[in-house]
């Protein structure tokens, strides 16, 4: 028997609640295709993203992009950048560099599930369905998460449930 592969939930549905904030981007739009500069094949290019309004309390940021459209039963992790202080409220286009060099001083990559510290692009497998790239910045109540340049997104994610003071996300699409 051959079953339909189902929509994926919104990966954050599950976690607590958290307010919203706001999230936009010179480079991607919620619900509209991502330009090719943001996949494998174009460049891998992080997109530019800029956030305002987060909750007060707020001492650094997460930023993540994640696929849960991916055909795995855990999605996929596209890129983890941590330890972004407070101050900070946009990022360039580009940010995603494996060297690190697009980041603010004390910012880091964690591996992403391709295994490289740094923004890989969206590469669903040709002929799949659209798939939707979750971009989120999390305001976190702590200036560093307990984690460093090898830990893993899952493991990432499990301190975020724990220190997410607000979530601000931006979800466009992406197929071949």
């Amino acid at each position: 028997m051959t079953l339909d592969r189902p929509i994926a939930p919104d990966p954050y549905w599950l976690l607590p609640k958290v307010p919203a904030f706001n999230l936009s981007s010179d480079d991607v739009s919620d619900g509209r295709h991502m330009p090719a500069a943001q996949s494998q094949s174009g460049g891998d290019r992080s997109p530019h993203l800029r956030w305002d309004g987060a909750p007060a309390g707020t001492n650094g940021y997460v930023v993540t992009c994640f696929d849960p459209d991916a055909p795995t039963p855990s999605g996929f992790w596209h890129w983890i950048v941590v330890h972004l202080p407070a101050s900070i409220r946009e990022l360039p286009a580009n940010a995603g560099r494996e060297d690190g060099s697009g980041l603010p001083a004390g910012a880091f990559h964690c591996r992403n599930d391709n295994g490289i510290a740094g923004y890989s692009g969206a590469a669903p497998p040709r002929g799949d369905r659209k798939h939707r790239y979750y971009f989120a910045v999390h305001a976190v109540d702590v200036e560093k998460l307990d984690v460093d340049g090898s830990t893993s997104p899952a493991v990432v994610s499990f301190n975020l449930a724990f220190h997410t003071l607000g979530r601000a996300v931006i979800a466009p699409t992406y197929e071949t």
